[in-house]
């Protein structure tokens, strides 16, 4: 999680979206393995834990895809 800590300003902007490209990477990588845990879950309580996994890193996933589409415009 450090894309956010460090300001556009500080660094250029070719090495602040290679970092956003490595974030979003990560974010679909943690999707892909919350998928499997819910797959997998049995339990009632461990399934609500799954869905709510996989819903905070769909949101986190989509903030960063706008935050890619907004370095191209």
């Amino acid at each position: 999680m450090h894309m956010f800590q460090i300001a556009k300003k500080e660094m250029p902007k070719t090495t602040a979206y290679s970092v956003l490209l490595d974030d979003i990477e990560k974010a679909r990588y943690d999707l892909a393995l919350a998928y499997e845990d819910f797959e997998n879950a049995m339990e009632p309580d461990l399934i609500d834990c799954c869905i709510y996994q996989v819903n905070a890193l769909q949101m986190r996933y989509k903030f960063l895809l706008t935050k890619a589409k907004q370095f191209s415009q």
